[in-house]
C-alpha cells in the first residue's frame, strides 16, 4: 500500500494578525519539511485566526485575507517548500449575490489546498453551525464543492470542522466518491470532557467515509474561547493512530498506509447526493500519480490524556496567558483578600504570566478578619509576587462622611474603594485588571457592580465554587513540578487556611456566604441544572432541588442578569458560559411558575 507522512499543525494563530500567522505558515511548514512530510495540514481560518466574528463582514478583511493566502502560496515556493502540499483555512467569498437575510459580501469558511506557489484548489465549511458559541449563518455561506487531489497515489479529500459533526455533506459525499485520506482542519473550542465525544465522532466519521481521518486542531486562548488542540489521526477502522498533547502547540507527524487511488477514476468535476438534501460538486485533481518508493516509518505519537482537573486549570492558564499576550500587556494586578477565589487566581496568573508580572493589593476594612492580610501574605511569599498594602478604612470613612449609607449600600461602598484603587493602579502602571468572582456568584449576582466585578478579564468566571476548591487543592498537588503550563513552586502555592476556612466577603462583622446563599454544593449542582442545563423550575423540583430553594435561587439568578452583561470576558470552560453561550435579555418579565 502507499504511504504518506502527513503533519498536523496545531498551531496558535492571532485572531487578525495575517501577517505574522502567514509567518507561521512558512516556519511550520519548514519544520514539517525537515521531518520529511509529504502534506501539511494546518487549522480552521489559520490565516485570519478564529473566531474573527464581523471583521468578515468587512470586504477589506476579506480581500486581505484572500490576498495573504496567494502570497503564502508564493512565499512558499520562493524559500523551497512549494513542494510540499499544503492545506491551510482561511476567508474565502463566495464570488454570488447573497440573498436577503445573508451576511454581506458572501465570504466563506474557506480551506485552501497549496502547491507549487499556487492555489490548486480551495473548500467551504458545509455545515453552518448555529448553536452555542457558533453564530455562523450570520458570518458565512455555505460551501457546496469537496476536493479530493491525488498525491503520491492516494486520494485526499479536504472538509472543515463542522462538517465532522453533521450528517451528511462532505463526509457523506467522500464515502460515495471514494478516498484513502480524508484531512479536517478545525477551530473546536474547549468544553470539560469534550474531548471522548471528539475523538467517538472522528472514529465513526472514518468509518463512515471509509477512509483514515487526519483532525487538526486549533490551540490558544481567544478573548472568552480556549482552543485545547488535542489534534487526532484515526485509520479507516476508526482506531486511534496518533494523538497530539492538549493546551500546546505541536507538530503531529504520522505515516499512514493508505490505499491506492483508483487508477480509472475520473478527473474533473461532478454532482454528488450529499444526503442531507443537498448536492455537493466533487473536484478531482491529480499532483502526482506515482507511490512514494518504501521507507521506514516513524512511531506514532499518541500524548497520554490530562486528568479532569488538569485538563481544567491548563484551559484557564492558557486563557488568561493569550489574552494577556495577545493583546500586549505587561503585567496583571488583582485584589488579595486571602480567600480561596483570590488565591486560586493570583495562581492562575503566575502561572500564565511569571509571579514577576503578577501584582496584588492587600486592601483590608474594618471588617477584615487578622487572617485576611495574613493568609494574603503567605500567599505573596509563597509565590514571589509583587504586593502593597492599602488600608481602606479612612477611604471608605471620607466617603460616609459626604454620604450617608446603610445596610448593603455601606458593604458594597467598601467593594466599590478597592475596584476604584485597582482600576487607579491599572491605569497607572497598565496593568491588567483581573476580577476574582466564580461562577456561583456571578450566578447568584453575589457580587458588587463596579466593585469586585470591575477589571478586564475574570480568570475563574465559568468556575464554579466546589470546583475553585477541587483546583486549588489540585494545583497544591503539583508542588515541585514544572511544565508549559505550570510555574515550578517547591512548596503548595496557596495557604492551607485559605481553602479550609468558611468563605467570606467581610463587609460587615462576622460575614459568612452561608447567610445569602446555600452551603456550595448544593448551590452549585443546582445551578449547573438551570444554568447549563436549562432546566425550568418543574424539571428541577423533578431532579430533586428543593422546591423552596429552588424558587429562591432561580430569582436570584434571572435578576443578577443586568450585573452579567457587564462583567468582564472570562476563559469558556463548561457547555454554557455568561457570555457567548447564554443570552437572555435584561429587561425580561417571564418568570419561571410551579408548573413550567
Amino acid at each position: 500500500m502507499p504511504q504518506l507522512r502527513i503533519a498536523l499543525a496545531q498551531t496558535n494563530p492571532s485572531v487578525g494578525d495575517l501577517s505574522a500567522n502567514a509567518g507561521k505558515l512558512v516556519e511550520w511548514t519548514r519544520r514539517s519539511a525537515d521531518r520529511g512530510a509529504h502534506l501539511v495540514v494546518f487549522t480552521e481560518m489559520f490565516l485570519t485566526g478564529y473566531p474573527v466574528e464581523d471583521l468578515v463582514l468587512r470586504t477589506s478583511f476579506v480581500d486581505a485575507s484572500i490576498a495573504t493566502l496567494s502570497a503564502a502560496a508564493a512565499r512558499l515556493a520562493d524559500e523551497g517548500l512549494g513542494e510540499l502540499p499544503v492545506v491551510v483555512g482561511y476567508v474565502d467569498r463566495s464570488g454570488v449575490t447573497p440573498r436577503a437575510g445573508q451576511p454581506k459580501g458572501a465570504p466563506l469558511d474557506a480551506a485552501a489546498l497549496l502547491h507549487r506557489g499556487r492555489v490548486v484548489t480551495k473548500t467551504a465549511k458545509h455545515h453552518l453551525p448555529n448553536y452555542g458559541v457558533f453564530d455562523e449563518y450570520r458570518y458565512f455561506i455555505r460551501g457546496d464543492r469537496l476536493p479530493i487531489f491525488r498525491l503520491h497515489g492516494v486520494d485526499v479529500a479536504i472538509a472543515v470542522c463542522e462538517d465532522l459533526w453533521q450528517d451528511g455533506g462532505p463526509v457523506a459525499a467522500v464515502a460515495r466518491a471514494g478516498a484513502g485520506l480524508l484531512v479536517v482542519p478545525n477551530a473546536s473550542p474547549y468544553e470539560r470532557e469534550k474531548d471522548d465525544v471528539r475523538l467517538s465522532l472522528c472514529v465513526n466519521r472514518a468509518r463512515e467515509a471509509g477512509c483514515a481521518l487526519a483532525y487538526a486542531n486549533q490551540v490558544g486562548g481567544q478573548d472568552e474561547l480556549i482552543f485545547d488542540g488535542d489534534s487526532i489521526v484515526v485509520d479507516a477502522a476508526g482506531e486511534l493512530v496518533a494523538r497530539a498533547g492538549q493546551f500546546r502547540e505541536e507538530l503531529l507527524v504520522t505515516d499512514l498506509e493508505l490505499p491506492l487511488a483508483d487508477p480509472l477514476a475520473t478527473f474533473g468535476s461532478f454532482p454528488v447526493d450529499a444526503g442531507d438534501g443537498t448536492t455537493i460538486t466533487v473536484e478531482r485533481l491529480r499532483l502526482s500519480d506515482d507511490p512514494l518508493p518504501a521507507y521506514t516509518p516513524e512511531p506514532p505519537a499518541v500524548a497520554p490524556h490530562l486528568d479532569d482537573l488538569e485538563e481544567v486549570y491548563s484551559a484557564l492558564v492558557l486563557g488568561v496567558r493569550d489574552y494577556f499576550t495577545k493583546n500586549g500587556f505587561r503585567s496583571v494586578i488583582l485584589g488579595l483578600s486571602g480567600g480561596i477565589d483570590s488565591a486560586l487566581t493570583a495562581t492562575i496568573a503566575a502561572d500564565a504570566v511569571g509571579p514577576e508580572r503578577v501584582h496584588v493589593v492587600l486592601m483590608p476594612s474594618r471588617h477584615s478578619s487578622d487572617h485576611s492580610v495574613s493568609d494574603a501574605r503567605d500567599l505573596v511569599e509563597r509565590q514571589g509576587l509583587n504586593s502593597r498594602l492599602v488600608p481602606i478604612e479612612d477611604i471608605v470613612d471620607a466617603f460616609e462622611k459626604q454620604i450617608d449609607l446603610s445596610g448593603l449600600a455601606a458593604e458594597n461602598l467598601q467593594a466599590r474603594v478597592r475596584g476604584m484603587l485597582l482600576m487607579g493602579l491599572s491605569n497607572e502602571h497598565g496593568h491588567l485588571v483581573l476580577t476574582t468572582g466564580n461562577k456561583s456568584e456571578l450566578a447568584t449576582g453575589y457580587s458588587t457592580l463596579y466593585g469586585d466585578s470591575a477589571g478586564g478579564f475574570a480568570p475563574i468566571k465559568d468556575v464554579l465554587k466546589t470546583t475553585v476548591w477541587q483546583l486549588s487543592r489540585w494545583r497544591n498537588a503539583q508542588a515541585g513540578r514544572e511544565s508549559e503550563l505550570l510555574h515550578r513552586f517547591d512548596a503548595p502555592p496557596i495557604p492551607e487556611n485559605s481553602i479550609t476556612k468558611e468563605p467570606s466577603a467581610e463587609l460587615r462583622p462576622g460575614q459568612r456566604d452561608t447567610d445569602s446563599l446555600p452551603p456550595y454544593d448544593v448551590l452549585d449542582r443546582l445551578l449547573a441544572d438551570y444554568v447549563e442545563h436549562d432546566m425550568g423550575k418543574g424539571e428541577l423540583v423533578a431532579a430533586g432541588h428543593d422546591p423552596e430553594l429552588v424558587a429562591r435561587i432561580i430569582r436570584l439568578v434571572d435578576l443578577a442578569e443586568y450585573k452579567r452583561r457587564q462583567y468582564p470576558p472570562g476563559p469558556k470552560i463548561t457547555p454554557k458560559n455568561f457570555g457567548r453561550d447564554r443570552r437572555l435579555p435584561i429587561t425580561n418579565r417571564w418568570r419561571e411558575t410551579a408548573d413550567s
